[in-house]
């Protein structure tokens, strides 16, 4: 017997558009931007089954549908380390004059062999506050652990899953000092140990990995709504 595999609009762990509009239905934002690497920018590859869009893509629809007005931005460009996000992104990203910001910096430091976390934190806190000093409600975001899935070097694994954490939880920490939103990515998820969910590079989010993204940076950003 041939097995059916999930889509989107059968997947558990993705959220229908029309749920996520929803979900999102009271939210204020109308001006959202995006800064960062190639999380930030969407790379990724189509799966069979799934709509070819990224997170912020998904993230960007729900918001779009909830006011026509809504206006997005996204600087996102891959292999920049954080230090280069905000030399390059946080003025123009600010000069929008967003309601909403994301921060999604950090991946690319942690795989140089001298990651320099407390780096990483300096850079993340400086474009964190900046957008809360220009009154923008801001989000970060906590990256997948790829070794969960089995990916990456073996003799890397380790020491990626290590790096992996200890950026989640700085960044966590920065998004709770500057009372910003975090959406961490659950390790402990079946789709997060999941292959299929990566591009052929088995780096990136493939269309179905960025569907499950999607999906819990939604829940966070309704979580967050509620909470305020």
């Amino acid at each position: 017997m041939t097995e059916t595999l999930p889509t989107e609009w059968t997947a558990p762990s993705v959220l229908p558009a029309a749920d996520a509009t929803a979900l999102l239905a009271d939210a204020p934002w109308r001006r959202m931007v995006t800064i960062g690497d190639s999380v930030a920018e969407g790379v990724r590859e189509p799966v069979p089954g799934y709509r070819d869009l990224s997170w912020t893509d998904r993230v960007e629809e729900a918001l779009g549908a909830v006011d026509p007005g809504f206006t997005a931005l996204n600087l996102g460009r891959r292999n920049l380390v954080a230090a280069q996000v905000a030399a390059e992104q946080l003025r123009p990203a600010l000069a929008f004059r967003p309601d909403l910001a994301f921060v999604v910096a950090g991946g690319n430091d942690m795989l140089r062999p001298d990651f320099d976390a407390d780096g990483v934190r300096r850079e993340l806190a400086a474009m964190v506050s900046a957008f809360r000093a220009a009154g923008a409600d801001v989000v970060t975001i906590g990256l997948l652990d790829i070794t969960a899935a089995g990916l990456g070097p073996s003799r890397y694994r380790e020491v990626i899953s290590a790096r992996t954490r200890r950026l989640a939880e700085l960044t966590a920490e920065v998004a709770a000092e500057h009372g910003a939103c975090h959406v961490d990515n659950p390790h402990g998820h079946p789709v997060a140990a999941d292959p299929g969910i990566y591009c052929g590079d088995q780096l990136h989010l493939n269309a179905r990995g960025h569907a499950f993204a999607a999906a819990n940076t939604i829940r966070a950003l309704a979580a967050h709504l509620a909470s305020a």
